[in-house]
């Protein structure tokens, strides 16, 4: 069962993600916030009192009073570093996907796609993996390779079997299929991810992504 938390200032479109999540098997509302602000005051007197996380994985509006998604995203990864934050917004602009990413977003999906949609982008995120609406990703993508690159760090030392997973997770690929095509298993899958991380200084496959593109660790 997938635990899920809304934060969603309009009030109709958070009333069908509330409908999506509440009838699908497999998924359990658990909370709807009309602003990130309530949610991640929420998040930081459940951090504060030592109490488990109580969601998987939060649907959140890049756009919303008192605070924004940007801001509510890296307050609740503040608290809870393990939940998984999918951002949903009407806004298609590089700096605003960046932004949405640096601030330790899991993926970045359009609000006009299309709500069904939403649940494959949310198994993906708990799958491991980092989806992106294929417009985003290709506007990411973009902006990534026209950075200038920059040397990464000498002590970096990625083995190769770490930049073959670091290649798949920049190929969209999830832990399992990462697995499938390397011919490993998942918990294996997992600890390279881990070194990954530790590694490259990120908390996320979406800042994995970001960083390997800059800095030229993967083709």
């Amino acid at each position: 069962m997938i635990r899920v938390a809304i934060a969603e200032d309009d009030r109709l479109y958070r009333a069908s993600l509330e409908m999506l999540f509440s009838v699908t098997d497999g998924y359990e509302l658990v909370d709807s916030f009309a602003d990130a602000a309530t949610l991640c005051e929420r998040a930081g007197e459940l951090a504060r009192t030592g109490a488990d996380c109580p969601w998987d994985v939060i649907i959140m509006d890049m756009q919303m009073p008192r605070m924004s998604g940007i801001e509510g995203t890296r307050g609740v990864k503040a608290a809870f570093p393990e939940v998984r934050v999918l951002v949903l917004t009407v806004f298609e602009e590089p700096p605003a996907i960046l932004q949405a990413i640096c601030a330790g977003a899991d993926g970045y999906l359009l609000k006009r796609s299309a709500v069904t949609s939403i649940l494959a982008h949310v198994d993906a995120v708990m799958a491991g993996g980092a989806p992106l609406t294929p417009g985003v990703a290709a506007t990411v993508l973009e902006v990534v390779r026209r950075s200038p690159t920059s040397r990464p760090e000498d002590t970096l030392d990625l083995t190769p079997r770490e930049r073959e997973v670091l290649q798949a997770l920049v190929d969209g690929l999830s832990y399992k299929q990462v697995a499938a095509e390397l011919g490993i298993g998942i918990e294996t899958v997992r600890s390279h991810i881990r070194r990954l991380y530790r590694k490259l200084r990120v908390h996320s496959v979406a800042e994995a992504v970001s960083k390997a593109l800059r800095h030229g660790l993967v083709a």
